[in-house]
């Protein structure tokens, strides 16, 4: 595949677009599941606590290709 650095820009502008929206649905998330807690329902609260913690994963892998395609 030959390199394009506009292709490449454009991909990492796309993808820090998509990373700015998850950490908006995980501040969501977040505020979703302290009030669930609060409500008692602890056993959905976890269940939310764990996608979080899929969010921040997947955030860092995509954090990890936004600067691999802005170094190329």
């Amino acid at each position: 595949m030959p390199y394009n650095s506009d292709s490449n820009v454009t991909t990492a502008d796309a993808l820090t677009l998509l990373l700015h929206n998850q950490y908006a649905l995980g501040a969501a998330i977040e505020e979703i599941t302290h009030w669930i807690s609060g409500a008692g329902a602890d056993v959905v609260a976890d269940n939310a606590v764990v996608a979080l913690e899929t969010l921040d994963r997947n955030a860092a892998a995509i954090t990890d290709a936004i600067t691999r395609l802005r170094q190329v």
